[in-house]
């Protein structure tokens, strides 16, 4: 992937960065294949960051779904879960953390803040919002080292990833619907037994 890449305006990287998605897309019936994986891995380099992942919100849990880390910085792993409450992108979807923060011990509520077991230097994190309106999840990145040279910038680049991640997700759910609509057949119902059928459900008793 061009470095140049990240540096181009918001509209235009979010224009690219799906093309990117279609054009390495595999044929897995995964929700997040092994394109959104080459683009969280190359984000994640050009933010120097050392861990960056993708979660999955479900049953007061996020589950890791991708991890893309440096070496020796495995904190967290794919197929990983942890309880939302604990995590720093709770904080930053009920607004007690903002999506970009250059040193988190040095953020003003830092005593109220979930602990760690390790240390979180600079951290961003956007939500992964579906068409529907349901928050699928967060993308975060994170460094153990505080980046005061993180921009509002870098930010946005994020949050275009998880825009451009969230629009995958929906076509490859749409896709895989799609595929299960076509497997059903309707079956020819004989004269005298659709009100019988009626009556088992007990919807004409």
């Amino acid at each position: 992937m061009p470095v140049h890449l990240w540096d181009c305006e918001p509209d235009h990287l979010e224009a690219t960065v799906s093309e990117l998605l279609v054009a390495t897309a595999t044929s897995s019936g995964a929700l997040v294949d092994e394109s959104v994986r080459e683009v969280l891995h190359e984000l994640r380099e050009h933010l120097r960051m050392d861990v960056m992942f993708l979660s999955e919100i479900s049953g007061g849990r996020r589950a890791f779904k991708h991890v893309d880390a440096a070496p020796g910085s495995e904190v967290v792993k794919t197929g990983g879960s942890s309880p939302l409450e604990e995590s720093f992108c709770q904080c930053v979807l009920d607004g007690r953390l903002p999506g970009l923060v250059n040193d988190v011990p040095r953020h003003p509520n830092f005593d109220q803040l979930p602990k760690t077991p390790f240390r979180v230097g600079a951290h961003l994190s956007a939500p992964v919002v579906l068409s529907d309106g349901r928050v699928y999840g967060t993308l975060c990145a994170f460094s153990f080292a505080g980046d005061e040279s993180l921009t509002g910038r870098d930010y946005e680049k994020l949050a275009t990833v998880a825009r451009t991640t969230a629009k995958r997700i929906d076509q490859r759910r749409q896709r895989v619907n799609d595929e299960e609509m076509a497997g059903w057949q309707l079956e020819p119902i004989e004269p005298g037994k659709a009100a019988s059928a009626w009556d088992k459900r007990g919807r004409n008793a």
